[in-house]
């Protein structure tokens, strides 16, 4: 069902690239300093899923059909980049759900939904993920072999290594916003969150 020589390779390599800086980690960590690692979870599952999209579309060809509308793409990285621009200047400005507030109980409001959504949306509109399906997994495809049984193995693995770094992330975002909580620094651990989410916006923007 899988060649178990080029999946003993594949799994330290996309350990790595996953574990690099990227746009659905430092997500995954602004969100655990403002949210905690629990509702930063429901990010994570849109982000799975949309990277599972990706994955999944760039072996059997559908990304070929994107990448020749390049619009498609635009409209996505620019209604993501908007989204996260926006929660970034409300963050910035202790507004919006995302922020904390000196009183808990008025804090962490948002949807578990506009979380999944956020994450989804973050994920397939990343053309340099799209690029670097399109390089890398073809490679760990025997042909001899069941496409259908190689794909699920390697979406598995990638859906697990994404898993680990984005909980590593967030974890850290939690210790980070956490002590300065402690330090009753609400408002500049808003302007940290805010900046780091309108960053992710640009990055988003100008990929």
């Amino acid at each position: 069902m899988v060649d178990f020589t080029l999946l003993a390779i594949f799994i330290p390599t996309f350990f790595i690239v996953s574990i690099t800086p990227g746009m659905c980690m430092t997500l995954a960590m602004t969100l655990g300093m403002s949210i905690g690692v629990r509702k930063t979870m429901w990010m994570m599952w849109g982000e799975l899923l949309g990277v599972a999209t990706v994955a999944i579309t760039a072996v059997v060809g559908v990304s070929a059909v994107m990448l020749q509308y390049p619009l498609i793409f635009s409209f996505l990285k620019i209604a993501g980049a908007l989204y996260l621009l926006w929660i970034g200047v409300n963050m910035w400005r202790s507004k919006g759900k995302l922020a904390l507030s000196d009183t808990p109980s008025e804090s962490t409001r948002i949807s578990k939904l506009t979380l999944f959504n956020q994450g989804f949306l973050t994920a397939i509109a990343n053309p340099k993920g799209w690029a670097f399906m399109i390089s890398l997994l073809p490679p760990f495809i025997n042909p001899n072999l069941s496409l259908l049984g190689q794909l699920t193995v390697l979406v598995v693995v990638i859906s697990c290594s994404e898993f680990i770094c984005m909980m590593l992330y967030a974890t850290g975002g939690k210790t980070i916003g956490k002590a300065l909580t402690q330090q009753n620094n609400v408002k500049k651990l808003n302007k940290i969150s805010g900046s780091l989410m309108m960053a992710v916006g640009l990055w988003l923007a100008l990929s």
